[in-house]
């Protein structure tokens, strides 16, 4: 069986024929580039994830991150693929060229990033935490902090995390007890613990800064009480050279299910009292700040499901067409040759749903890639704010939906390996313990239900919701120009017509009783998602569909296939939204009422 990672003629046809982004080259930050060199960075960025990232997938699982005289060791490996990731300018592609970035748009620096994803997702968390790190810095702090922290960061000479989570607090960010307290010299000391803080500790770069939530000494209770502070591992003089330790101690690794080449930690800042931190921004609005840094995270950990499940997928096709097991059902003769299990109708099935699952969430997490391009470089103000509407809306799906059907389709593929798919002889299981961890990433997918239906979908009146369903509109109605699609497009239309009349049927009953109208908060993100990802298949299959006439060899099954995964969605997946919307619409109060000792 081969060893795929990525299916790269699928990026390709998301990037340039479904979402064009060879359109952005119009704008003012892109006229250099054109596709050639948005293939040339894809090209790149798959070349050095197989060389230096894919190499050590299944090393960095056995031999996880393990204490010696105090310090992380990790596989030498992970180093070498770190520094080529630096050394090929991926932590600045989109950067600009004038301080040595590729400028690169969102949505191909995404597509780039999510190759490494695929290949490791352990190693690329180090350096994908840097990025979303640094760009925080760059919204948000001052030059000063900008001239000390970034251009280290985005040169690979630190790294960078985003230190939330307590042991007592959990997601619970409210709750945060660390503090800190001014030394009269425009610094601060930083005292508390954080727990489960990726990337926490290692010896991949110089430094590491972490990026603390802590609360000032009388600051308001709840979340209008954090602020946000950089702290780095180690201090850094004026000059730029590495100083003292910080008294930020590492207090004990986890050990999880999946993920393991990446350090999860529990940090303890300031036990000694000497723990040094510089506020960024205003007292008090840290968490608003950190958002940036979050959201961005939560479309990375949708991609990063999406690529693990499309690497699952990738697996099981393979062996399903290798491996022979059985005979046709019409076949008398208990001599006649097995067939390949592909044949077999419940196969096809399995295969089919994991690539409607994960062909539909890369087309969910490259659109929010492109809408990020549009919220920065949209030709009007009124297209920027349009970006960005649509963004908040669709993050939390992005985050939530690839991180529940993804893991699915990892599930599907030890299944369509059957006993093997059990074992480590084969990569399926690590793929999907790797995979499971991203409904716990970046706030539980609980949560992001609670935040689509409970404040994006509300926003602006509704405004979000109507802005999408315009687009949505549009698309079924260029789609119902075709006979093979008249009856997705009604079907899409009537699904998204069901998901705003519960979303307003929730709008109407907040006010009165929070607790029943969010009491089927997930079953309304898993609704909305399947609308949402009918939408994006629809979309690839109108694409499949204009290719088609001119494709010649592999390219017509790549595009039939497009057209047949479509199918089973519209078939078989978006039927299942109007049981999850109809629990939203009637206000289902059965887990509400479910009382604790029943359970």
């Amino acid at each position: 069986m081969t060893n795929r990672f990525v299916n790269k003629r699928d990026l390709e046809f998301q990037l340039f024929e479904v979402l064009d982004v060879e359109a952005l080259t119009a704008r003012p930050r892109f006229r250099e580039h054109s596709r050639e060199t948005f293939q040339a960075a894809l090209d790149t960025a798959v070349a050095v994830a197989a060389a230096k990232f894919a190499n050590h997938y299944r090393k960095a699982d056995e031999e996880e991150p393990v204490l010696e005289g105090g310090r992380p060791r990790l596989v030498p490996e992970m180093k070498e693929g770190v520094a080529a990731f630096v050394e090929a300018g991926f932590l600045k592609a989109s950067s600009d060229a004038e301080a040595g970035g590729m400028q690169l748009p969102s949505t191909l620096t995404r597509a780039c990033h999510a190759v490494f994803e695929a290949a490791n997702v352990a190693a690329s968390s180090y350096l994908t935490l840097t990025v979303a790190n640094a760009h925080l810095l760059e919204a948000h702090g001052s030059p000063e902090q900008q001239r000390r922290w970034v251009e280290p960061l985005l040169s690979g000479r630190f790294f960078g995390t985003m230190a939330l989570t307590e042991p007592q607090a959990g997601s619970s960010l409210a709750d945060v007890r660390t503090t800190a307290t001014p030394r009269g010299d425009g610094t601060w000391l930083v005292s508390g613990t954080k727990t489960f803080i990726s990337a926490g500790d290692h010896d991949l770069a110089e430094n590491i800064v972490h990026l603390v939530l802590a609360r000032i000494d009388g600051a308001p209770p709840g979340v209008k009480g954090i602020s946000l502070f950089i702290v780095p591992k180690l201090r850094v003089n004026e000059d730029g050279s590495i100083g003292e330790p910080n008294d930020v101690a590492l207090a004990g690794l986890f050990h999880k299910m999946g993920w393991r080449g990446t350090t999860s930690t529990q940090l303890a800042f300031g036990e000694n009292g000497a723990c040094v931190g510089e506020l960024v921004g205003e007292p008090h609005r840290g968490l608003a700040y950190m958002f940036h840094m979050m959201n961005s995270a939560r479309i990375g950990v949708g991609l990063a499901a999406t690529m693990l499940g499309a690497r699952s997928h990738l697996h099981a096709v393979d062996y399903a067409k290798e491996r022979p097991q059985g005979r046709p059902l019409a076949a008398k003769d208990p001599l006649s040759p097995q067939i390949p299990i592909v044949e077999h109708a419940d196969v096809r099935r399995m295969l089919l749903q994991s690539k409607a699952y994960t062909e539909g969430a890369l087309g969910l997490c490259l659109q929010a890639a492109r809408l990020l391009d549009e919220e920065e470089q949209g030709e009007t103000p009124e297209s920027r704010a349009e970006a960005t509407a649509l963004l908040d809306l669709l993050t939390p799906v992005v985050k939530a939906w690839p991180s529940q059907y993804a893991v699915e389709a990892s599930s599907l593929a030890i299944q369509v390996l059957g006993g093997y798919g059990y074992t480590r002889e084969y990569p399926v299981e690590q793929l999907y313990r790797d995979n499971r961890l991203n409904a716990i990433h970046e706030g539980t997918n609980g949560i992001q239900a609670l935040d689509l239906l409970g404040r994006k979908a509300m926003a602006r009146g509704g405004e979000s919701l109507r802005l999408l369903g315009k687009r949505i509109a549009r698309d079924a109605e260029e789609a119902s120009a075709h006979e093979r699609f008249r009856e997705h497009a009604a079907s899409l239309l009537e699904a998204w017509k069901r998901a705003g009349a519960a979303a307003m049927k929730v709008g109407a009953a907040l006010p009165t009783d929070p607790e029943r109208a969010l009491a089927n908060a997930t079953p309304f993100l898993e609704g909305f998602g399947h609308v949402v990802v009918a939408w994006t298949w629809l979309r690839q299959a109108m694409a499949a569909l204009r290719a088609l006439p001119s494709a010649r060899g592999p390219d017509v099954d790549f595009y039939e296939g497009k057209l047949a995964a479509c199918r089973f969605f519209f078939r078989w997946e978006l039927p299942k939204a109007h049981h999850s919307l109809s629990l939203v619409e009637t206000l289902d109060p059965t887990c509400l009422e479910a009382k604790p000792s029943w359970l």
